[in-house]
């Protein structure tokens, strides 16, 4: 994803989730996606989905089981 897009992402993540601490980065080798972050705590993936002319972004957010105790 080019710098435009990220900043595009981590403005709508914080406004929506009303939190600033919340921060989109760019992946070393991967174009297609960027991740999410709340500090320094991963939360999950952003994959970019171009399908007949539309863009859309994916949240992929995985939960262990021992982290609902």
């Amino acid at each position: 994803m080019n710098p435009d897009e990220l900043k595009k992402l981590d403005a709508y993540f914080k406004r929506l989730f009303q939190n600033p601490k919340l921060i989109v980065r760019a992946r070393p080798r991967i174009k297609d996606s960027c991740e999410l972050y709340l500090d320094d705590e991963f939360l999950g993936v952003i994959s970019k989905i171009e399908d007949e002319g539309e863009t859309s972004y994916d949240l992929s957010m995985s939960i262990l089981d021992i982290d609902l105790n």
